[in-house]
């Protein structure tokens, strides 16, 4: 996390932690941006169970699914995920919906079903499907180059090509926004690095800076990939292209990024506590959930062996038990259209249902959004949307984070069933028994999800 860390450096660390807001690696399962952090408990349960948690999701399952999934999601919470929300819809009667949360955390906040999250990277989604109704009206096109619509605002590739002194490749010779397509920023195929990690940014991430970001200055700012990737050679996740999608969706409508998810998205769908955040503030009366990162030593511990990091450096925020900062503070305005929106898991799992059944986009652009290319790090990357395998089946969704909230939301193929796993850390489970025991909660709900029991080899610990 200092100035020095080497591009390369960077990219083990996105893909892997360190890439709070919006990472998305989904290898060998749902654990991804659930990069969570930990931090350990009392075991004490929720103080707020939701009145329809003890209703059955489907026949065969109830209470002893429930009664599961509340056990994992304790463990989990203890074992260094802080806090859990878990809602699922099996389309099949009354959602299971709780929430548990280590002991230590309760004197910060009851935590509750129903509490606002900032969703993080989820964010994505609901900027793709904006730039897909504007294709579908034939305002925008799939394949415009995004210098048409972003003149000199897009850098990409390097002069040059063949190798350099030593043979070392020098990179693709491009021509920035014009090799670059509306398409390629979507499915993450356009060849821009990510501006997350550089010294300009990392201390606004980390909080330890206070500053409003605009969109051109962080596009500004975003390096190249190393080694230099032609745009649709290959998938690279990156907040960048995300970033270049909210620009070009506001100059085709002349409108607000936040006022047109509001218009669109929010309010068809009666999605009442969900909006764009333009700044750390929560609105008054609502609940939300309070998130939590490993202090500075405890991060250096997590993140070593991937990178060396300064003693000191950390997060932002009052101290809490455990050896945890207290990040609800932090300002994710920055995240914008790749990450900036709070909602909660019911209006998620409502968003996405009417997106994955047909209600917010014709069958032309669905067909596009589903079309995915392979993510590196396993599962496909459509646009703006995850297709990940479970030991249960295939969903279909996207995940989150940012300093302090990780975030996973799936449907069925239909849309018909959904879940979503709300966690109040980012960094923590990184730890290897807190990744475990997220994982098993995500693998368990996902399984309830689809009405299908954990596969015995693939049960959790």
């Amino acid at each position: 996390m200092s100035a020095s860390i080497s591009t390369s450096t960077r990219r083990r660390i996105l893909r892997g932690a360190v890439t709070v807001a919006l990472v998305t690696g989904m290898a060998g399962g749902l654990a991804a941006c659930s990069d969570s952090d930990d931090d350990g408990g009392s075991g004490k349960a929720s103080a707020k169970p939701s009145a329809s948690a003890s209703a059955p999701t489907s026949a065969g399952q109830g209470a002893a699914a429930e009664k599961r999934l509340g056990e994992l999601a304790q463990k989990a919470a203890d074992g260094g995920s802080t806090g859990v929300i878990v809602r699922v819809d099996s389309g099949n009667g009354k959602p299971v919906e709780l929430a548990r949360q280590a002991g230590w955390t309760e004197s910060d906040h009851r935590i509750a079903p129903d509490d606002q999250f900032r969703v993080g990277s989820n964010t994505k989604t609901v900027t793709a499907t904006l730039v897909l109704q504007l294709v579908a009206q034939h305002k925008i096109g799939l394949d415009d180059p995004v210098e048409k619509w972003l003149p000199g605002k897009v850098r990409g590739g390097k002069a040059g090509g063949g190798k350099a002194e030593g043979g070392k490749a020098e990179g693709w010779k491009g021509k920035g926004g014009k090799d670059i397509t509306v398409r390629m920023l979507l499915n993450h195929t356009s060849g821009l690095g990510d501006f997350l990690l550089t010294p300009e940014f990392l201390p606004s991430l980390t909080g330890q800076q206070k500053r409003t970001w605009r969109p051109e200055e962080l596009l500004a700012i975003t390096p190249q990939q190393d080694p230099p990737t032609a745009p649709g050679e290959k998938h690279f996740y990156s907040n960048a292209n995300y970033e270049a999608l909210q620009l070009i969706v506001e100059k085709a409508t002349g409108t607000k990024m936040a006022d047109l998810i509001e218009e669109k998205i929010t309010k068809p769908l009666k999605m009442k506590d969900s909006f764009l955040a333009k700044n750390a503030a929560w609105p008054s009366g609502k609940q939300h959930v309070t998130g939590y990162e490993p202090d500075a030593e405890r991060l250096r511990g997590i993140l070593s062996g991937t990178v060396d990091l300064p003693k000191g450096v950390g997060f932002a925020g009052p101290g809490r038990p455990k050896n945890n900062v207290d990040t609800v503070a932090i300002d994710p305005s920055w995240a914008g259209a790749a990450g900036g929106m709070v909602s909660t898991a019911q209006d998620w799992e409502r968003f996405l249902t009417a997106l994955m059944s047909g209600k917010l986009l014709p069958e032309a652009q669905m067909k596009q959004m589903r079309t995915t290319v392979a993510d590196p790090e396993g599962g496909g990357y459509g646009l703006g949307l995850m297709k990940v395998d479970t030991p249960c089946g295939t969903v279909w969704g996207h995940t989150g984070g940012l300093p302090g909230y990780s975030s996973e939301v799936y449907t069925d193929e239909s849309g018909k069933r959904s879940v979503a796993v709300l966690t109040s850390t980012n960094f923590g489970i990184k730890e290897k028994s807190a990744a475990v025991s997220n994982k098993a909660l995500v693998d368990a709900a996902a399984c309830t999800m689809l009405g299908k029991p954990l596969p015995s080899g693939a049960a959790a610990e």
